[in-house]
Parts: C-alpha cells; structure tokens; sequence
C-alpha cells in the first residue's frame, strides 16, 4: 500500500515540486520513496511522477517504484494490492513475459502490455494507479472497482496533475484553494460528497471503477464495470453453501501478504466472522484490535469484542478513548480526512490504527457487510414503503407526520417518516440520508447562497448509477446504491484515509469484486427476512460463529457524540470554533445554528448529525482554505 503522485505538463516541472508532493505522502508509505522526471521526443510534454512505498509484496528493493518495463516505454506508480496477481502473472508468463520481482506492481506493468486500458478488467484488488505510456504520450489512470483506494486529480490549460490524497495536489502553485458551493450543498444533504466531484473547486475523485485517459491535453474517463446484477433462483440452502465457500475462499485470498497481518474486530458479526476464517487458517493467534468510548455505557462494544477474541483465542488489544482525546485529536484527523466527513466514528478508526501500527502494516476489516446484505434499519422502511404508503393519506398527513415531527429526541423517526412519505424511490434515498433538508437549508444558508445554490438537484451526481437497476425491487435498488456511492464516497474513504495515515493497509473482504458480484445476485428476501437484516449472511457465517454472536444485536459503531454535545467543554470548543468562522459569515445564519445547539443542548431536539456535520466543515475550512488552523 502506498501514495501516488503525478503532474503532465506542457512546462518543465521542478524536481522539487514533485520531491514535495511526494513527501507529503511519506505516512502512506514509510519504507521507501521514488519520483521519475522525464519528457517526449518532441520535448513539449514533461512528465513528473512520485511514489511512496509501504513494503507488503516482494518488500526487496526490486519492488522500487516508479517502476518500468524493459525497454522504459511504461512507467508506473501504483497504490494497492492485487488479490490475483499471482495467477495474472502466470497466465502473462504464458503469453511470454519476462519478470523480474515478485511484485504486483510489475504483473501490472505487464498486463498493460498485453491488454491495454482494458487490463484493469483482469484485476481483483484494491487499487489507485497511473501509467505513463511513453509510446503514446499518454496517460492512464484507473481506479478499483468499489472505490477502496482513492485517486484525485486537476487540470487547467497548462497541466494535469493526480495524487492520492488532495494536499499533495494543493502544492502545485497555480492550483488555487476554494470551496466549491454545489459541493457543500451536496454534503449537507449526504453528509458526503458524491463522486466525482470534492468540496474543492477544480479537484475531482476519480469514481470507482473508472478510468481516466489524458492524452493530447485532453481527459476522457470511462467505467470499465458497471456490473448489473441477475438474480438468482437457485433454492435458499444452495446460496447459503456458495456464500460460505465464496467468503471463505475471499479472506484466504487476502491474507496474501509478507508481513504479518491482523484484524480490526467489533462486536458484531461481521468482523467476528472474518477473524474466524483467519483463525482457521492462520499456524499463529490473529492480531485483533478495538476501540472504545469512556463512559459511553452500552455504546460501546468493548465486551463483545473481547469475548469473540476469546472464543477464537487471538491476540487481543484495546483502546479507549476519552471525550479529551476525541476534541485535542479532532484536527488531525480532519488534516488526514482532507475533507469534510458526518461520520462521527471516523476519529476512532484513527486512534486505534495507531495501536495497529505497532503491531501489524495489514489488518482485515467487517466494513462492507451491511450494504450489499440490507444490514441496517433503513433498509427495513424501504422494504415496507408501500405498506405506509397504504395508509390513508389524511391520517398520514395530519397525525402520523405532525407527531413525529413534534416528538423531542425522535431525529430517525422523523427522517423515516420524511422518507416514507414519497412513492419515489430514488428521493426516498435521499430524504433517510438527508442531515440538512430543504426545509432546515432554507433557515441555514445567508440569502444570497440560497439565491445561489436555487435549483440544486442532490439526485443528480447518483440518479445514472440507480437507472442502471430499473429492474431491480426498490430495496434492491437501494443496496445497490449504497454499495456505489455511500461505501466508497463515505466509509470507505474514512477507511483509508484514517488506516494510512499510520501506514496501516485496511483491506475488505466483503467488498472483494468475485464476492460482491454473487451477493448481489442474491434474492432481496434473503437478505431482509421479516425483521432480520444480513439474514443470509447469517445463515452462512454459522458454520463458523455460535449462536451468542450471531444473535448479537447490532449497535452500528456509534460514539457518546449526542452527549458530548451538552457537554460545558465541547460546547465551548464549538461555540469558540463557531463565533470565528469566516464560513458562517458568507454562508451561513449564525441565529439558526445558535439556536440548534440551543435545542440539542436542552434535550428539546437532537442534532447530533447537524451539529457535527457543521464542526467537521469548520475545522476543514480553517486547515485547507483559510489555513489558520496548523496541524
């Protein structure tokens, strides 16, 4: 796992500039460092290229990178793993080709060779990468298929330029820092922002599974799989026995590594399941690491944890975080995030990946489980729309509504009740996800943003993704979705960006591109049964996992964040961070925001997502825009 780098420029760059955006990379990958400079035969096109290595395949030095072929026609910076390089690499020895290491970097090289932009079709892995194709003065770019590994890029008439993660970018000079006004309409909506645009005017993410093609100062991106599921109609127990010999079959497969490997493990299922196909297959106790909360009581899920560690007998570490640490710690992880997140959890991830860092470069995670196999409550109210909807639309309207929206501390069930109240799928997707609706934007937004931003259509960005299951059942339709945009444009990047920032390779099993493809083939009624989330999922993992963690009830990883928002200290911090803002002055009504924390500070209404949602924005926009805030 590593940090990528890159400019094309129709000017000589400065082997500093790329040093730089190369060294901003160093806690991606701690073990090595490469950059390559170079220029076309007409010397009109100069090429720059940065790597930063973090050593889990072939860790020899011939696994330096930029890496070339033979002839140094191809160069390559990569980011990732690849699950199947090893069956790649003996099918390309078939077809004649020649290696020198035995690392995944090099199968790439040569699978380029061989298939083009097209190779990307043969990989199974998480990756980022760019390839210079001296031959066609070209450059290609190609991200994997679920999103796990993210690549950013920018243009203007003179350059392009690409990077794992944003802040290298931000070191090109004519590259200016501002916020780009749709994108924070959107992340009020989604408490992300949807591919492929950033809350950064002129960078953009790359989506899943695209890739993109700069040649002749031109871009083109295009996706190379946009799979759409058939569902199956093999019986209930034949699905159960595929699925656990697909599972089982995807963690072995990314165990593959050089170094040891552990496992991040939570209470629930998921997690618990993949430690135990690792305890099976592992000569060695499994590293399993957790986090917790002080004095958050039954949120957190220390105990589960520990006694699933015990049943498999792994090498167990805990963490603890205090309400102290989160606040001091906050900034950091913002500064790591590079943009703004509504994932409260996030900072914990950060904490305990430093205690991973001591112990292990590779951990394997649960993330992934619950989106594909409908494994959280709203899932369940799409499942029943049209029985609410069956409702008569008077009692709906004039006593169902009014009461939830005037229930104190009922936030979900309001967003459920504004969900279910449409017959339209799509913007029933968007009303359960929404922290600021239309409503609440109008009171929040200065009036000339809300001038501005009239006619903004949050659908728009994830309206293609959704047309492409039309034949689909809404749930299912949902799922798909979420696994498409939520995973990669939310957790996932939180995933990443919070394990690598200690230099720590998070991998997925659940989101393995074989895996996914058969899950997603799996009948809706399978997965949601009655009341029963990740039903099949269930059914399959049993083989390995007692009863006492399969009936587990889900707790979803939330933090005390509710009640450190009523907290003296916290909201003091708020308030100051707030009262300084220079985004609450062109943006924002600081009356309505005052009065928010008002309500969640009295118990009158929560606002947990709203108020955090607005902390996270701040302290984004005082570390990149205003850089008054210093990491």
């Amino acid at each position: 796992m590593c940090g990528i780098c890159g400019i094309v420029s129709t000017k000589p760059i400065e082997g500093s500039l790329i040093k730089r955006m190369t060294a901003l990379l160093e806690h991606r990958g701690p073990d090595d460092e490469g950059t390559y400079l170079t220029q076309d035969a007409q010397h009109t096109t100069h090429i720059a290229l940065g790597h930063r290595r973090l050593s889990i395949i072939d860790l020899s030095p011939a696994g330096h990178q930029p890496m070339a072929n033979e002839d140094k026609t191809i160069w390559l910076v990569y980011n990732g793993e690849l699950y199947n390089f090893r069956e790649l690499r003996t099918d390309l020895e078939k077809q004649g080709h020649k290696f020198r290491s035995q690392s995944d970097a090099e199968v790439i090289i040569h699978a380029y060779e061989q298939f083009g932009p097209d190779c990307v079709k043969k990989f199974n892995g998480i990756f980022a990468l760019a390839i210079w194709d001296a031959r066609k003065s070209r450059l290609f770019l190609a991200r994997d298929h679920l999103g796990i590994k993210p690549l950013y890029y920018t243009k203007n008439a003179g350059f392009f330029a690409f990077a794992s993660e944003i802040k290298a970018l931000l070191e090109i000079p004519e590259l200016k820092r501002s916020m780009d006004p749709a994108s924070l309409d959107s992340f009020l909506t989604y408490r992300f922002v949807p591919s492929p645009k950033t809350m950064f005017k002129d960078i953009y993410k790359l989506p899943p599974a695209h890739y993109l093609l700069f040649e002749k100062n031109q871009v083109k991106t295009g996706c190379y799989w946009d799979y759409v599921p058939k569902i199956s109609r093999k019986k209930e127990s034949d699905l159960v026995a595929e699925l656990a010999d697909k599972f089982y079959a995807t963690v072995k497969r990314q165990m593959v590594s050089d170094v040891p490997i552990g496992a991040l493990l939570s209470g629930g299922v998921d997690s618990a399941a993949v430690v135990a196909v690792m305890s099976e297959l592992s000569s060695q106790p499994v590293k399993t690491f957790t986090v917790g909360f002080e004095g958050a009581g039954d949120v957190n899920e220390l105990k589960e944890a520990r006694e699933t560690a015990e049943i498999f007998k792994t090498e167990h570490h805990e963490q603890v975080i205090s309400q102290k640490d989160y606040q001091s710690w906050l900034p950091r992880s913002i500064w790591n995030l590079e943009e703004p997140v509504g994932t409260t959890s996030a900072l914990a991830l950060y904490y305990i990946c430093e205690v991973v860092k001591g112990n292990v470069k590779v951990v394997l995670t649960g993330q992934g489980a619950d989106e594909p196999f409908a494994g959280y409550d709203r899932y369940k109210g799409e499942k029943y729309a049209a029985w609410y909807q069956a409702i008569p639309a008077a009692l709906r309207k004039y006593i169902i509504k009014p009461i939830a929206e005037t229930l104190p501390r009922s936030e979900k069930l309001k967003r459920a009740v504004r969900s279910l109240g449409t017959t339209d799928a799509l913007e029933r997707f968007i009303r359960i996800y929404a922290v600021f609706d239309q409503s609440m934007k109008a009171s929040l937004y200065q009036p000339g943003i809300q001038k501005k931003l009239a006619g903004q259509d949050p659908a728009a960005m994830i309206k293609p993704i959704y047309d492409r299951v039309t034949h689909l059942s809404p749930l299912g339709r949902m799922l798909y979705l979420d696994t498409r945009v939520w995973l990669p444009d939310d957790l996932l990047l939180v995933g990443d960006k919070m394990s690598m920032a200690h230099a720590v390779e998070a991998r997925v099993p659940y989101l393995d591109v074989e895996l996914i493809e058969f899950i997603e083939t799996i009948p809706v009624e399978y997965k949601l049964k009655g009341l029963t989330g990740k039903y099949i999922h269930k059914k399959a993992v049993s083989k390995w996992l007692p009863k006492k963690i399969i009936n587990r009830q889900k707790k979803g990883f939330p933090t005390p964040m509710e009640q450190w928002l009523k907290t003296p200290a916290f909201l003091k911090y708020v308030r100051e961070l707030f009262s300084e803002s220079v985004l609450f002055k062109e943006y924002f009504q600081k009356s309505f925001v005052d009065e928010m924390i008002k309500k969640h500070q009295t118990g009158q209404e929560t606002y947990t997502r709203q108020l955090f949602l607005l902390l996270s924005l701040e302290l984004w926009h005082k570390i990149f825009i205003e850089k008054t805030l210093k990491i």
